[in-house]
C-alpha cells in the first residue's frame, strides 16, 4: 500500500467528507483471506470541480494473522479501568435522594433534576480544563506518574463526596476528581500502544468488559449500601457515624478499591512510554542519565494545532456528540425513574434504580464480548456506529411513552379521616412501565456500540504514536466540554418541562403536554445532528503514518 502524505495528498487536505482507509478496521476481517479491491470515499476538495477516488488494495493486515494482545499487561488496564465506572456509577442511585435530603430544593421536585446536573458538569468542567495537560504530561513524563495521580485524586474526591453535607461541599468534591483525573485518555493511549493494526479493534472490544462490570456492580453498591444505618439496623443502627454520613459507604467501597489499583499500577504495569523518568525523580528533579536520542526526541511536544488535522477534529467531534447524548441520558435516567407519581414519573426507589443500571450493566457487558466484534465484522464500523446513534433517539422516546403509561394508570388517592393515601399506579401500567424501561436498557446496549466504534476511529486518527497521547487528550477535552455541558442542560430542562407539565386543576392541557415533553424533543434533534455528522465517516477507519509504510 503507498504510502499516504497529509501534505502531499488531497484527499487528507480537504477531509472534511470522508478520509482514507485504515487497517484498524480490517483487523475485524482477519479470518478472511480475500484480497477483495477496496475503493476509497471519493472526497471532494473544497474550492475544486474535481473528487478524487483512489483504489486501494486490502491492506496485509486483512490477511496476515492477528497478533495475540500480551494478555498479561492487558488485563492490568482492564482491571484499573474498574475504577472510572465504578467511581462514576457508584452515585447516579442515590444522588437525587441525596439533593433532597439537603434541603436545597425547598420541597421543589421540579428543581431536584437542576441541581443532580449542575453537580454532574462539574465534573466534567473540571476536567475538560486538565485532561489535555495530562495526556501531554503522559507523553513526556510516562503514562505511569500520571496514571498514579489521576487514581489518587479519584479515591481522595470519593471519601471526600461520602464525607459531604452540604452541596458547595458535594460541588468540590467532584471538581477535585476532575481536576486530578486525566486517565481516561492515557488509558486509551496505553491500549493504542500494546496492539498494532492487526489487534486494535479486538482489544477495544474487550474495553467495555471492564466499564460494564464496574457499571453493574457500581449502581448495585450505590443502591443497595446508602444509608444503611436505616437498611441493615442490625449492624450498622448503632453507627453514629453512618447515621451522621448516609452515603459514605456506598462511596468508601470505589474509593478503596482504586487504592488497590493504584498499587498494581505502581508494582506490576510496565511503562509502554519510557521516557527515561522514573516515579521518584519526578519529586527529587532527577532523571535517567541514560536517555537515547528517541526518548529525547519524545520530550518535544507536537504544536496543539499541528494535532487538529481533519481526521482528528472528524473523529473527536463525533466522540464530542456521541458523549453529550450519552451524559445527557445517564443524567435524565435516575432523576426521571425517581420522578413521583404525580409529575408522570415511575417514582422509584434508589434500590429499584441500581438494580435497574445493574441488569443494563450486565446486558452491555454480555453484548460487547459476544457481539461487537461479530457485528463490526458484518456492517461495518460506520454502519455500527450509525446504528448505535439511531438508537440513542429512540432512548429518549421511551421517557415520555412511560409518562403516558403513568398518566394513564395512576390511581387518585382518596383521603379520609386520618391521611391521605399514597399515590400508586394499577398493576397492568406498572408492568407496561416495567416493560418500556426494560426495552430502554436493551436499546442502550446499542447505543453503547457507539463507544468501541469511536475509540478505533481516534486511535487511527493520531499521526503517529509518538502523538497518541496528545491525540487522546485533545478528544478527551472535546468530550469533557459537552459532558459538562451535558447534564446541567439535560436535567435543567427535564425540570422546566416538570415546571410546564404541571397539573393545572386537575387536567393535563395540551400546552402542557406538549411542554412536559421539550426535553425529549431537543434531545432528539442532537441526534440527528449526531447521525449527520457520524455519515462523514470513513467506511475504512485511518491509518497511522508508520503503519502506512
Amino acid at each position: 500500500m503507498p504510502r499516504i502524505h497529509d501534505e502531499e495528498t488531497p484527499l487528507l487536505r480537504h477531509a472534511s467528507d470522508d478520509d482514507e482507509h485504515d487497517a484498524c478496521y480490517e483487523s475485524h476481517l482477519t479470518a478472511s483471506s480475500s484480497t477483495t479491491t477496496l475503493a476509497a470515499p471519493a472526497v471532494a476538495a473544497s474550492g475544486s470541480d474535481s473528487s478524487i477516488i483512489k483504489p486501494v488494495k486490502a491492506s496485509a493486515a486483512a490477511t496476515r494473522e492477528e497478533t495475540p494482545l500480551p494478555w498479561a499487561q492487558f488485563s492490568l488496564v482492564l482491571f484499573l479501568q474498574l475504577a472510572e465506572p465504578l467511581t462514576s456509577q457508584v452515585i447516579y442511585p442515590f444522588v437525587p435522594e441525596l439533593i433532597r435530603s439537603l434541603g436545597i430544593t425547598n420541597g421543589d421536585e421540579t428543581r431536584v433534576g437542576y441541581y443532580v446536573g449542575l453537580m454532574q458538569s462539574i465534573f466534567f468542567a473540571t476536567q475538560a480544563l486538565t485532561v489535555l495537560h495530562w495526556s501531554r504530561l503522559s507523553d513526556t513524563l510516562g503514562r505511569k506518574p500520571v496514571l498514579l495521580t489521576g487514581l489518587s485524586g479519584l479515591a481522595l474526591s470519593m471519601y471526600a463526596f461520602g464525607l459531604s453535607r452540604s452541596f458547595p461541599a458535594l460541588v468540590f468534591s467532584r471538581a477535585l476528581n476532575g481536576f486530578l483525573n486525566g486517565n481516561i485518555g492515557v488509558i486509551k493511549s496505553i491500549m493504542g500502544e500494546m496492539t498494532d493494526d492487526t489487534n486494535v479493534a479486538r482489544a477495544f472490544a474487550y474495553q467495555p468488559i471492564a466499564w460494564s462490570t464496574g457499571a453493574t456492580l457500581g449502581p448495585l453498591i450505590g443502591g443497595s449500601l446508602s444509608r444503611p444505618a436505616e437498611k441493615f439496623p442490625d449492624t450498622f443502627g448503632h453507627s453514629e457515624f453512618f447515621r451522621t454520613y448516609p452515603y459514605f459507604l456506598p462511596c468508601a467501597i470505589p474509593a478503596t478499591f482504586t487504592i488497590i489499583c493504584w498499587s498494581v499500577v505502581y508494582l506490576f504495569l510496565e511503562e509502554t512510554n519510557p521516557t527515561g523518568y522514573t516515579l521518584s525523580s519526578l519529586f527529587f528533579k532527577s532523571k535517567s542519565k541514560s536517555l537515547s536520542p528517541t526518548l529525547m526526541e519524545k520530550k518535544t511536544q507536537p504544536a496543539l494545532l499541528s494535532l487538529l488535522t481533519p481526521r482528528v477534529t472528524l473523529a473527536a467531534s463525533n466522540y464530542a456528540l456521541l458523549s453529550l447524548l450519552d451524559i445527557a441520558y445517564r443524567a435524565l435516567q435516575p432523576v426521571f425513574l425517581s420522578t413521583p407519581l404525580s409529575l408522570a414519573g415511575p417514582g422509584l426507589s434508589p434500590r429499584s434504580i441500581g438494580w435497574a443500571l445493574a441488569g443494563l450493566g450486565v446486558m452491555n457487558g454480555a453484548f460487547q464480548v459476544l457481539g461487537f466484534a461479530k457485528a463490526v465484522k458484518r456492517w461495518g464500523v460506520r454502519n455500527c456506529y450509525l446504528a448505535g446513534i439511531a438508537c440513542a433517539g429512540a432512548i429518549f422516546m421511551t421517557f415520555p411513552a412511560m409518562s403516558v403509561v403513568v398518566r394513564w394508570g395512576i390511581i387518585t388517592p382518596s383521603t379520609t379521616d386520618t391521611a391521605p393515601e399514597e399515590e400508586s399506579m394499577t398493576e397492568t401500567a406498572r408492568n407496561i412501565v416495567y416493560a418500556i424501561l426494560f426495552l430502554q436498557l436493551v436499546l442502550t446496549v446499542g447505543l453503547n456500540i457507539c463507544y468501541g466504534c469511536v475509540f478505533i476511529y481516534i486511535n487511527g486518527a493520531a499521526a503517529s504514536r509518538k502523538t497518541l497521547g496528545a491525540t487522546n487528550g485533545l478528544a478527551q477535552m472535546m468530550v469533557s466540554v459537552m459532558r459538562a455541558i451535558g447534564p446541567a442542560s439535560a436535567s435543567g430542562l427535564f425540570s422546566l418541562s416538570l415546571k410546564i407539565g404541571q397539573l393545572e386543576g386537575g387536567e393535563m392541557t395540551l400546552k402542557g403536554l406538549v411542554g412536559s415533553w421539550l426535553v425529549y424533543g431537543v434531545m432528539l434533534v442532537l441526534v440527528g445532528v449526531a447521525y449527520g455528522v457520524g455519515r462523514m465517516l470513513p467506511e475504512e477507519v485511518w491509518k497511522r503514518e508508520e503503519e502506512s509504510e
